[in-house]
């Protein structure tokens, strides 16, 4: 992979002239975006000894947060304390935006950022990223993640000269979970370049056996019941073989499940055969957020464009419908998922 001598160039250059650093990812935020985010945090604070703070919108999964344990202080959230996040980032030299196409994708915390002239910095995977909104770039979509994306690019900066172990530790496990969680555990979004990173990562020491058991072992019971209620209850496919769930408010309040705790179950009917689209919809705050996975040859990415004002990678895509406009309850919803699968599926053949 060629990142570019002048790119890197012009990012040593804006790091050594930057006191203040922010890093602000999409709400939210997914293992990617925290591990990425927590990765830089790391390279700039601990080998550069710049004052650094991780903007978030709101809460990260807590399977995640074990990568947080080293940075204690690190983190504002923009739904506990919205002016600490904006004191900050006017404070800033210079801005990073990790895991996102556009500052727009941060959510409410976007308004933090209007108007600040500091230049930034966009570290990004998927489509369709708003370039003029950065004063650099470093965006490709045939890679698994912002994590191995920032990897590379941190690779390539000169005081690191392609050696990972110059890396501290806490950004090589913080790279190693965003890979690990947006490639489902290596199981889809991989590349060559992929896999040799995953192995200098291993290879600079980092204790793979310790992240699968944060990320896939740590769950709490609430996780796995609902897991098998919405599976054996709630679990539609359509004869167009479009798998849905949905989680409705209710039974979120009633079983207590939490940000992050319902991760990667839109995978699990790609397990069927005969299943060409997953889509997971989570009701919450008047919305139904939407997961969308597909098998190869469906394209995810069109289907949330196309009805569920989303977008993403060509087989993991994400979206939501609000509640009032797209779908006039939120009971009508299944029927609007058949509804436009069957609509989608029918043009897919």
């Amino acid at each position: 992979m060629n990142i570019g001598n002048e790119g890197i160039n012009t990012l040593e250059a804006l790091v050594r002239g930057a006191g203040n650093i922010g890093i602000a990812t999409h709400t939210h935020p997914d293992g990617d975006a925290i591990g990425s985010s927590v990765a830089l945090y790391h390279y700039l604070h601990d080998l550069h000894g710049k004052d650094v703070r991780i903007l978030l919108d709101n809460a990260l999964p807590e399977a995640a947060g074990f990568v947080l344990d080293h940075c204690t202080g690190c983190v504002i959230r923009y739904d506990h304390k919205p002016e600490d996040v904006r004191k900050w980032a006017s404070s800033c030299d210079l801005l990073f935006f990790l895991d996102l196409n556009g500052a727009h994708r941060t959510g409410e915390m976007a308004a933090a950022f209007e108007g600040l002239t500091a230049p930034r910095v966009l570290i990004d995977h998927h489509l369709n990223p708003q370039t003029e909104e950065f004063a650099l770039v470093f965006s490709e979509t045939e890679i698994s993640s912002a994590s191995e994306l920032l990897f590379h690019v941190l690779m390539a900066m000169p005081d690191i000269d392609g050696d990972a172990s110059k890396l501290p530790a806490a950004s090589l496990t913080a790279i190693m979970t965003g890979l690990t969680t947006d490639t489902n555990n290596f199981a889809n979004s991989t590349y060559p370049s992929t896999f040799q990173a995953a192995s200098s990562l291993i290879a600079a020491g980092v204790d793979r056996e310790a992240i699968i058991m944060h990320l896939y072992n740590s769950y709490p019971e609430r996780r796995i019941r609902l897991m098998g209620e919405l599976l054996h209850d709630r679990m539609v496919i359509t004869d167009k073989g479009a798998a849905y769930m949905i989680l409705d408010a209710a039974t979120r309040e009633r079983t207590g499940i939490r940000q992050g705790e319902t991760e990667a179950f839109v995978n699990i009917p790609l397990t069927i055969y005969n299943v060409r689209l997953s889509l997971f919809l989570k009701e919450e705050d008047g919305i139904f957020r939407v997961s969308i996975r597909s098998k190869k040859g469906t394209s995810a990415n069109r289907l949330a464009m196309k009805y569920f004002n989303g977008g993403g990678h060509e087989q993991a895509s994400g979206g939501k419908l609000t509640i009032g406009r797209e779908v006039m309850d939120a009971s009508d919803a299944a029927d609007y998922i058949r509804r436009v699968t069957d609509e989608f599926l029918t043009h897919e053949n």
